[in-house]
């Protein structure tokens, strides 16, 4: 089945509107063949897989056919579950946003009836329900549905193998004959056509087959991960992969926001998508993910609906999404234009099952993989710093250090222990290599070296910048598990001031805690950071002058790696 513009399917300006709201500009095979038929007034039968952008292919023809200047359910859509429900209501409330006066209202077990029936006799036009709970307002007297012009069946399969049946029946048994009747499944079993034959007439059946919905070129897997561990997992995987483009989607804009600090404060140039972004700023953020400005955008998926990204390496659904149709939109940023990418999901505890039913319901190709060691983390990062030290040497892209090299031979050190001293050097980052080999090397290191070796940039000055549009602190990744004593400094740089804080080597401090945490917290520019001196149980660091006072306000009664900072001036080295 071919897709269609949106403006093609004969919808009204004030759908057209809240579809571009959206972010949707080509419908989805079943929208574009479903949509015209429901607008017509016939019943039908929509057969797809779930991921197949349904929910848009039912609401649309209904909010069309709503009349809002009448206070009385006109729409009746059915869904096996309370979840599924809550889902098509926030769908039906964005496409219907542009209809003044219409109004939709959810209707499910475990909310207050008085909320529920306040909305119904409020005039709700459109009501969004589970069998269980329409039949209970039904009989309460709350829901009528003598002016009802179309019903919906969601999910109709899902339904009856819930045993909804008898409820199904009496429902629809009660509505008036002359409505339009929309059944919308993804298998049709002897049940669902017995269904099909007492309520429609003449029903249209339009079929897509699910193997629309696949995107073999994208590599999908799933880890089974408790909540409190789905951050250090995250950042493993993206050290051991290397990602370095990449959406992360989550549930809720709270933990957009969470996720969005914790990530930043670990040294991941990031940024973050949710409803309650404002267009302005939504619109700067996109240009500069566009660009590759940062690596990876946080975002819900109401946030991230019609973004127009094809080259991201990979997209982590941190949070399962509610089903099959939005699991399939998030995955499908990834492997466009011919190109391969990768699709990672968390599941933990019972979400595994709705996982499956994900699986077995969008005919997903998904496999489970076992969580990363650090072990593993670390040898990769060895493999990937190795490959690039290779090549370099393949290429002779490099500046030749023979004096350097002759002088250290000739004061016999071997060879193979300067090569371990000057790659000891790069990734642990001393600040005197940095001045000498920056320029020769970083362009061929690997970038978690390079990153340590290039000088930073002046800050911005805070009044270039307005506040939607500062630049946000974002503290270089260290990727490495060594601990160092860094030698005695006996001196530091002009416009520094030296901090001490109560955590060391013991504490498993690193240097990409400690820039972490003061960027993190201060949201201060990575580069207020100096040198970092970490000791057995304690460390110094030296920060920007003018910033020192807000460092030790901040970082006072901080925990970093669960013990309570005390943050001081240190003792001027005599």
């Amino acid at each position: 089945m071919e897709k269609r513009l949106f403006a093609e399917l004969g919808l009204s300006p004030e759908s057209l509107k809240a579809v571009d709201k959206m972010g949707f500009e080509e419908a989805s095979p079943i929208q574009s063949a479903t949509i015209p038929v429901a607008l017509t007034g016939r019943d039908l039968i929509g057969q797809s897989s779930t991921g197949s952008g349904k929910t848009a292919a039912f609401a649309l023809p209904a909010i069309e056919k709503t009349d809002p200047h009448l206070r009385a359910v006109q729409v009746l859509i059915l869904c096996p579950t309370r979840e599924l429900a809550v889902q098509v209501a926030e769908e039906v409330a964005k496409l219907s946003f542009f209809k003044r006066g219409l109004h939709a209202v959810p209707i499910f077990g475990g909310q207050s009836y008085e909320r529920q029936y306040r909305a119904l006799a409020a005039g709700a036009q459109i009501v969004i329900g589970t069998p269980g709970r329409v039949m209970d307002h039904m009989e309460r007297g709350t829901l009528k549905l003598d002016k009802l012009r179309v019903a919906i069946l969601d999910e109709a399969d899902r339904m009856l193998d819930m045993g909804f049946r008898d409820d199904i029946d009496r429902i629809l048994s009660a509505s008036p004959k002359e409505r339009q009747t929309l059944f919308f499944s993804a298998t049709m079993p002897r049940e669902i056509q017995q269904l099909i034959n007492k309520h429609s007439k003449d029903p249209e059946l339009i079929k897509i087959e699910s193997v629309a919905q696949n995107a073999p070129q994208v590599d999908q897997v799933y880890y089974e991960v408790e909540r409190r561990s789905k951050i250090e997992v995250l950042t493993r995987l993206i050290d051991l992969n290397d990602f370095r483009y990449g959406i992360i989607f989550c549930s809720t804009k709270i933990m957009v926001d969470e996720l969005d600090e914790h990530l930043h404060s670990r040294g991941y140039a990031t940024d973050r998508l949710h409803g309650d972004i404002t267009q302005m700023q939504r619109t700067r953020v996109m240009e500069k993910f566009r660009r590759r400005g940062f690596e990876f955008l946080v975002a819900t998926d109401v946030a991230a609906r019609g973004l127009d990204v094809d080259d991201l390496e990979v997209v982590f659904n941190y949070d399962l999404p509610n089903d099959g149709e939005d699991y399939t939109h998030r995955i499908g940023r990834t492997g466009r234009a011919g190109k391969s990418g990768r699709a990672i999901t968390f599941v933990a505890g019972r979400e595994l099952y709705k996982l499956q039913s994900m699986v077995r319901y969008a005919k997903i190709k998904i496999r489970r993989e076992n969580v990363p060691s650090l072990d593993q983390v670390e040898e990769a990062r060895e493999n990937v710093f190795f490959e690039k030290l290779r090549s370099t040497l393949d290429a002779g892209e490099f500046f030749k250090q023979d004096r350097m090299i002759d002088r250290l031979l000739e004061q016999g050190y071997p060879s193979t222990d300067i090569a371990s001293a000057l790659i000891h050097l790069l990734i642990n980052g001393d600040k005197s290599a940095e001045k000498s080999f920056a320029a020769p090397v970083a362009k061929d290191v690997p970038s978690f070296v390079a990153a340590k070796m290039t000088p930073p940039a002046a800050p911005a000055r805070a009044k270039d910048w307005s506040d939607e549009d500062a630049p946000r602190a974002v503290p270089q990744r260290q990727r490495t598990k060594k601990k160092y004593d860094a030698p005695a400094r006996t001196g530091r740089e002009a416009g520094m001031v030296q901090l001490q804080m109560n955590v060391g080597r013991k504490h498993l401090v690193t240097p990409a805690d400690v820039v972490g945490k003061i960027a993190g917290v201060t949201r201060l520019p990575g580069n207020v950071v100096g040198a970092i001196d970490i000791h057995e149980n304690h460390l110094f660091v030296d920060v920007a002058q003018d910033s020192a006072e807000l460092v030790l306000e901040k970082l006072n009664g901080i925990r970093i790696k669960g013990e309570l900072l005390k943050v001081t001036k240190a003792e001027p080295q005599g």
